[in-house]
């Protein structure tokens, strides 16, 4: 378990990160999610003890960071954001290397190396030079460094950055595999991918933290009011007009004349759906349904509401 009590951390007159608190669970795959210069990299550089907190402490294990650094670095796993490789070097050097700073050797680093190669999928490049390996090849060389220890905690700060289509996939599930027998925390600005990667979300804005919960909290909290458009033919004023009145808590928003059809959007409460009695009172009226579309609120909008200079705070 990790427990981060009122965390502070000023670079000089800068205050990156501000009294924030929070507790990712054993098992957890944590989405850590804000702009650039939110404050992410440095909380979890904090949390990995390579900066010291300016106020505030962190909990590993019941081991705090203050006291017990070396000890929660050994438990932790951490691929930074700038992936610290050396391209002339052989994947099995740097893995070797590694391995001996962390004091692995002989048998115990054979059965490491065969667990983070496979785990890793590096079989196909393992005695190749790294700068001659694709960028997707040197992120998974990278984690497979945080992983030689084998850490109960992985710790990944913008683990796609700069990733073509397929290497983000590929990533995403080799991470999706790892948060079944580790704890994760997952820093990015990316939002598709911690939406699909991730168990819970904080969204930090300017060394704050925002919004704390699973995707769909988050979505639910900030809804408001959800739209429905409906493209219809066949549809006369006197129908449209006992539609805007025909339902409790359902009002006409628009109504638009396009390519000589009839595009209707109604508002309601997110807490009801009349979907299926608009449908049937469209059928009763003769009209013919060519579209009906209900508009979700994505996470992009959230990250948005909460980020925005002068935006209100859930």
């Amino acid at each position: 378990m990790i427990r981060v009590d009122n965390l502070v951390k000023n670079y000089g007159d800068v205050k990156a990160v501000r009294d924030i608190s929070f507790q990712v669970n054993d098992g957890e795959i944590l989405g850590f999610l804000g702009e650039n210069g939110a404050g992410k990299s440095t909380t979890l550089k904090v949390i990995t003890g390579y900066l010291s907190p300016t106020e505030g402490n962190v909990i590993v294990d019941d081991l705090n960071i203050l006291d017990n650094s070396l000890e929660i670095r050994r438990r932790v796993g951490y691929l930074p954001e700038l992936n610290p490789l050396y391209g002339e070097m052989m994947v099995y050097d740097l893995l070797e290397f590694t391995a001996q700073i962390r004091d692995i050797q002989g048998a115990e680093f054979r059965r490491a190396l065969d667990r983070v190669v496979d785990q890793c999928g590096l079989s196909g490049v393992i005695h190749r030079e790294i700068r001659a390996c694709s960028k997707g090849y040197k992120q998974r060389i990278g984690l497979a460094t945080a992983m030689l220890h084998d850490p109960d905690i992985l710790i990944l700060d913008e683990p796609t950055v700069g990733l073509d289509p397929n290497q983000i996939v590929e990533i995403r599930e080799l991470v999706k595999g790892l948060g079944k027998e580790k704890t994760l925390i997952i820093s990015s600005h990316i939002l598709q991918e911690i939406e699909a990667t991730v168990d819970r979300i904080i969204i930090i804005h300017s060394g704050e933290i925002v919004a704390d919960g699973t995707s769909g909290e988050l979505l639910s909290s900030l809804r408001g009011n959800t739209q429905l458009t409906l493209e219809v033919k066949q549809a006369g004023d006197e129908s449209v007009q006992q539609l805007s009145t025909r339902f409790e808590g359902v009002a006409l928003l628009t109504d638009v004349a396009e390519n000589g059809n009839r595009v209707l959007t109604l508002e309601y409460d997110r807490t009801i759906d009349p979907r299926e009695d608009v449908f049937h009172f469209a059928k009763e009226s003769g009209w013919v349904i060519l579209e009906m579309s209900q508009a979700r609120v994505q996470l992009e909008e959230v990250f948005r509401n909460l980020t925005l200079e002068g935006a209100v705070h859930a």
